[in-house]
């Protein structure tokens, strides 16, 4: 954990007394040390963080034995350039997710499969390779800086996912497989989102065959010791003095002349500011004076998605000896989603299960011991009794983390981006936004925090 807070500022009734920057950050996720790290070479540079850590939705958690793994964002694809690039700068590793053997799919029985088949009946799968076809051809027409500019935008945009599949196709099946699909990527159910937003998210992502790949796509590789590390380095090799951890943000106030943060430890003067937390995150701040009103409205109609995750430490990774890649998507279980997570080295095995959507928050209202009961019980039926019988187990309910609020990121319902996603990027006098959300490309990524990260900072040192 990087330990560079180093303030110098002299305490004044409890708090810090003002400091000037030329920028200042709000958050120290991916997007805020990406900008932060582009500036900091030629302009004074001030960051603060809510949290006492930096990443962001990245974390980790080291289990007993010593074996690292991610709690939240952790896979890289292999067109996620700018994420790769700056792990390569910052001198870490990436290994490739474990994607040998079987997969298995639970639709009323269990069905193994390999390749690109998920074990459905020939017809559902013909029928959900047409509509992925289909998909592809809508995305393909969303432009990617302005998706309400998207032709038949404001068509696309009053449907929800729900409203589409119902009239593209009348197969329970795929209808079903959809409705498994959608809060796997998104965290949200089907009738909570926005089709324009489904098929943008597509493109941005490069496809939806892309997006919900191992090798060769979006969960193509891990970063060594988890990813949570990239957030670390970066943030130790910013200058000292220059990162403040445990202090949120309470207003932010532009005057003609510089942009004054306030957060629990003091006050930050600066030239320009980058917010680089999630709409509905940026939304909570006062601000002085108010937002545009399309802004503000941005923030309340942009909820973030619901997950938990979970991880499941064994002894060694006991399924690959039956011939398993670990993979499961289930369409009759509330853990509907699950990897191989184990070390590179393979020296003990790891299960990571999802509970996304309505399953996490029905999964939510359960105690603890109720939910781990469930999660083992839904892993008993996925792989057989060893799988309910883990070494340790740990759990990350990303609805209630209070700098976060959910996973994997916002996600706005029908009518959103047409009336109001112009703001999304469109700066606000000194202040400018960045952030996973507002990346053209791989959006809500860590590739695509990066990219916002960069080019919030791109814009603020052609403003200084």
């Amino acid at each position: 954990m990087c330990d560079c807070l180093g303030a110098e500022w002299v305490a004044m009734s409890g708090r810090m007394s003002a400091r000037t920057a030329d920028v200042v950050i709000v958050g120290a996720g991916l997007a805020g040390l990406a900008a932060a790290r582009a500036l900091s070479q030629e302009y004074d540079v001030m960051v603060v963080e809510a949290r006492g850590r930096v990443g962001g939705r990245t974390v980790g958690h080291t289990f007993a034995n010593g074996v690292t793994v991610e709690m939240g964002g952790q896979w890289v694809g292999p067109t996620h350039a700018e994420l790769l690039r700056l792990v390569e700068q910052l001198g870490l590793e990436t290994f490739p997710t474990y994607d040998e053997g079987d997969g298995l799919t639970i639709h009323g029985a269990r069905h193994r499969w390999e390749g690109a088949s998920l074990g459905l009946p020939a017809h559902a799968e013909a029928e959900i390779e047409r509509l992925h076809g289909l998909i592809g051809e809508l995305a393909d027409e969303i432009p990617l800086e302005a998706p309400w500019r998207a032709p038949g935008a404001a068509d696309l945009d009053r449907q929800t996912v729900e409203s589409w599949l119902v009239d593209a196709t009348a197969d329970p099946i795929a209808r079903t497989y959809f409705r498994v699909l959608t809060p796997a990527i998104f965290g949200a159910e089907t009738s909570e989102l926005a089709w324009l937003w489904f098929l943008f998210y597509a493109r941005s992502g490069g496809s939806l065959d892309y997006l919900i790949t191992t090798s060769a796509g979006a969960q193509e590789l891990r970063v060594v010791g988890g990813s949570h590390r990239i957030a670390e380095a970066m943030a130790a090799a910013l200058p000292a003095g220059s990162l403040v951890l445990g202090s949120p943000v309470e207003r932010i106030r532009q005057t003609d002349d510089a942009a004054h943060v306030v957060h629990a430890s003091g006050e930050i003067v600066a030239r320009q500011a980058i917010v680089t937390l999630p709409p509905a995150l940026a939304g909570r701040f006062a601000y002085e004076p108010a937002l545009p009103a399309q802004r503000d409205a941005l923030t309340q109609a942009f909820p973030m998605g619901s997950v938990i995750k979970f991880q499941m430490l064994y002894d060694e990774p006991w399924w690959r000896g039956a011939g398993l890649s670990g993979q499961v998507v289930s369409f009759d279980d509330p853990i509907s989603t699950t990897f191989d997570n184990s070390p590179p080295d393979g020296s003990c095995g790891v299960l990571l299960a999802f509970a996304e959507g309505a399953h996490a928050r029905r999964l939510a209202a359960l105690s603890e011991r109720q939910r781990r009961r469930t999660v083992l019980a839904c892993l008993g039926r996925f792989f057989g009794g060893a799988a309910t019988d883990p070494r340790d187990y740990v759990e990350l309910d990303w609805m209630t983390e209070p700098f976060t609020r959910g996973c994997y990121g916002g996600r706005p319902g029908a009518g959103v981006l047409t009336s109001f996603g112009h703001a999304l990027r469109e700066p606000v006098n000194r202040l400018r936004w960045a952030g996973a959300e507002s990346s053209a490309i791989s959006c809500g990524y860590m590739d695509g925090a990066v990219r916002s990260g960069i080019q919030a900072a791109r814009d603020v040192a052609a403003a200084l």
